[in-house]
């Protein structure tokens, strides 16, 4: 049976798992298999259905390619897979390590704008343990990176923090200041929900630019006249940096391996996401891969560790 906790060893999807959708900003059909994976493998793009010779693509910050909107991955030879960082975010939320993302489109499908696709699947599915241990990057010192109006900081600690702010002139999102210690309860609960948004008034040079083909109220919270326009409202009351922790989990995913730490951004989105990485990875003195010894001792450790070693049993209800 596939186990529902999450300790000390690597993890990967008990089984495959087909999505089908769209991309947000192609507007293409696009349909992936996350196909369960060995122990170091991390999260690799693979094209399929595709006769151009196109590499896989490993998520890692070396492959960021753009973060104009959306984050976009390349093979450094033409090949990409664009708006991966709510898929990444549902994996590295639910303590995925390892999967093959077998995909046909050049764009990840949006779903409904949020993780909870990605996420009500692994659920559905399950996750396998792995022999591996699990090995983190724990940041030893804070680093931080200042761009225009906004900053991020990565500085020590034992689990997995986030602090995010945002601050649009619109009364319809204002200033939003969010904090959680990531596990995949919280995750699931207080994160995966959030969708994307976008302005009414972006629209037209969004599409002429060639972008947010495939954006719909379906997928996207729409903010015209200084007020929300889908229907349905808002899902959490503040959505919206909610949304934005979102994409720092999956973004903060291109580290290749789970990190110990907290993160604290204001005004930042992805470009700041990945440039924080690029910091850490910089300055050889500011991290370094460490493992759990065991689950049992991890288990003990749990409250000093978050979401780092955690049975995750409880958080399923």
């Amino acid at each position: 049976m596939a186990k529902r906790f999450i300790g000390a060893q690597q993890t990967t999807v008990f089984s495959p798992i087909v999505l089908h959708g769209k991309g947000v900003h192609s507007g293409a059909a696009a349909s992936m298999v996350l196909l369960p994976a060995e122990s170091d493998t991390g999260v690799v793009f693979r094209r399929a259905g595709s006769d151009l010779p196109l590499e896989d693509i490993h998520a890692t910050v070396a492959a960021v390619e753009n973060v104009t909107l959306c984050t976009v991955l390349g093979d450094g030879k033409g090949g990409i897979v664009a708006t991966v960082e709510h898929l990444l975010a549902a994996l590295r939320g639910m303590c995925v390590d390892n999967v093959i993302v077998e995909i046909d489109s050049a764009e990840v499908p949006i779903m409904d704008g949020s993780s909870s696709a990605f996420v009500n699947a692994i659920d559905a599915i399950g996750i396998r343990e792995l022999d591996a241990p699990r090995k983190f990057i724990k940041v030893l010192k804070t680093v931080r990176v200042e761009e225009d109006n906004c900053w991020g900081e990565l500085s020590p600690h034992s689990g997995f923090h986030l602090d995010v702010e945002i601050d649009f002139e619109t009364p319809a999102i204002g200033r939003q200041r969010r904090a959680f210690e990531m596990t995949p309860g919280v995750f699931r609960a207080e994160l995966s929900r959030a969708r994307t948004f976008g302005f009414m008034k972006d629209v037209e040079a969004l599409w002429a630019a060639g972008r947010a083909l495939g954006s719909s109220l379906d997928n996207t919270v729409a903010i015209g006249d200084d007020k929300v326009v889908n229907p349905e409202g808002l899902r959490y009351e503040d959505e919206f940096v909610r949304h934005k922790m979102l994409d720092a989990v999956g973004d903060l995913a291109l580290a290749g391996r789970p990190l110990l730490c907290a993160y604290k951004s204001s005004c930042g989105g992805h470009r700041l996401n990945t440039n924080m990485l690029k910091a850490l990875f910089a300055d050889k003195d500011a991290w370094t891969l460490v493992e759990l010894p065991s689950v049992r001792q991890a288990g003990r450790a749990s409250m000093q560790m978050g979401s780092a070693a955690v049975n995750y049993a409880a958080d399923r209800t």
